[in-house]
């Protein structure tokens, strides 16, 4: 396990450690649930019966974590707001660009109804926004926004991500893009 994981996962585990006494714990992660098992510092993927890779578990364990400490997750502000709006975005916007918004663009630009159809395995709903947008519940209590539009003679496609104004109160930007990055990369 790279270093940076294995210190961010040693540091979540004792965060965790002190806010509950439950023997388990259940995340779900788009179409999956995650028993979160403290006194093992182990979580497992209910559907198939694995460890989750260290990025994710980071993501659960920063998640839970800011749900037991606030007792329950912030109310939806109800504000879209994209990348460029979260505090501390700016050094990881080239990589999350790259790692989501072009992915988006490459995988569904031409077919904005291929990616429709693909999102809507998962828990979302239709946005208002260009030619195809959802929000997708990524974890409980926590959306991302994605909007498509295919292009024309004039513009090529382009998309955008977008994420409730609360979501700060929830995750750090360096959170968000790995967040961003397993919604983008599981459609």
């Amino acid at each position: 396990m790279p270093m940076g994981y294995a210190q961010a996962l040693d540091k979540a585990w004792g965060e965790l450690a002190g806010l509950t006494k439950a023997a388990t714990l259940t995340v779900r992660v788009l179409a999956d649930n995650y028993e979160v098992i403290p006194g093992k510092k182990a979580i497992i993927s209910s559907s198939c019966n694995v460890p989750a890779k260290d990025h994710l578990a980071v993501i659960i364990l920063h998640y839970l974590t800011k749900k037991l400490t606030l007792k329950s997750l912030p109310e939806p502000a109800g504000e879209w707001i994209d990348f460029s709006q979260i505090a501390d975005a700016g050094s990881y916007y080239p990589t999350f660009r790259k790692r989501t918004i072009d992915h988006i663009v490459r995988k569904f630009g031409e077919h904005p109804e291929a990616f429709l159809a693909i999102a809507s395995r998962f828990k979302s709903r239709k946005l208002a926004l260009l030619d195809a947008s959802v929000a997708i519940e990524v974890m409980d209590g926590v959306e991302i926004g994605i909007a498509l539009s295919k292009g024309d003679d004039e513009f090529p496609p382009d998309a955008n991500i977008l994420y409730d104004r609360g979501i700060a109160q929830v995750f750090c930007a360096e959170d968000i893009v790995v967040l961003t990055e397993l919604v983008v990369h599981g459609l």
